[in-house]
């Protein structure tokens, strides 16, 4: 009898002690422990379709479209407003590019040089955007009001071909930097005694923007909720807050990228 309890003590000591060199065991190795209830830290994102995919290069191509104009007419008119919102275009491709970077895309290698597309297409846009801006102080500012409606539009239709929910929150911030950018042009427009006129979304569209003070761009993942701009030409503090987050995986201001878009030009 005191044998047969002494063999059921050591049992109970050897698979105490496997339990515990076990412990000890896994504290060293790396990787999740198998034993314990599995969680999921990473935000899960769906595979893209080939409509997302394009979506995000072009969203990058169009953002460097802007961007460039408006170092080029700087330089061309010395506007500040211009220097302060492609400053703010940069921060939106590096926001697409984190996208582009997450999902394994190929970006364009055009991203660095200003004024230089992949896309020939873009290129003459380009050159004509320029030219047209170039006329005078006024209708540089109808370019940048131009561009910035067809953000909107553009942006308007990629957000309805997506289901991820991390490219529609960078879509949405783009979107309203547009707006913001826009409301800028038009009040310099206004200074300049020229009343602005919609040249690619609808007039009761445009009016609404430009009667709106609001602004999306107060921090990426703080949802989807206006929060009050502040007015004055040019003055986005709140989409450069926003932006910081989207793009701080990406390369940043020290790399210029893009390519191509299709934005309309009126004659």
């Amino acid at each position: 009898m005191r044998k047969k309890i002494f063999g059921i003590g050591l049992l109970v000591l050897a698979l105490f002690g496997l339990v515990i060199g076990g412990a000890a065991a896994y504290r060293g190795m790396p990787g999740p422990n198998p034993e314990a209830p599995q969680t999921y830290a990473e935000e899960y994102s769906m595979p893209l379709s080939d409509e997302e995919a394009s979506g995000l290069i072009y969203m990058v191509e169009e953002e460097k479209l802007a961007r460039d104009v408006y170092l080029t007419l700087y330089n061309e008119t010395g506007l500040s407003v211009f220097e302060k919102i492609a400053r703010s275009e940069q921060m939106h491709m590096d926001a697409v590019l984190s996208l582009i970077e997450k999902y394994n895309l190929t970006a364009p290698q055009t991203l660095e040089q200003v004024g230089v597309f992949q896309n020939e297409e873009l290129q003459a846009l380009y050159d004509r955007l320029v030219e047209t801006g170039s006329q005078n102080t006024t209708e540089a500012l109808k370019v940048g009001a131009l561009i910035e409606e067809t953000d909107i539009k553009d942006l308007q239709n990629w957000l309805a071909k997506t289901d991820n929910e991390d490219i529609e929150q960078v879509y949405e911030h783009l979107m309203a930097g547009s707006e913001n950018h826009l409301r800028a042009f038009v009040r310099n427009l206004e200074a300049y005694g020229v009343a602005y006129e919609p040249q690619v979304l609808g007039e009761e569209q445009v009016q609404d923007i430009l009667s709106s003070t609001s602004e999306h761009g107060h921090g990426m993942m703080g949802g989807k909720g206006k929060g009050h701009g502040r007015n004055g030409m040019g003055r986005m503090d709140g989409e450069h807050r926003g932006m910081h987050g989207m793009g701080q995986k990406a390369h940043r201001g020290d790399g210029m990228r893009g390519e191509a878009c299709g934005m309309g030009f009126e004659d």
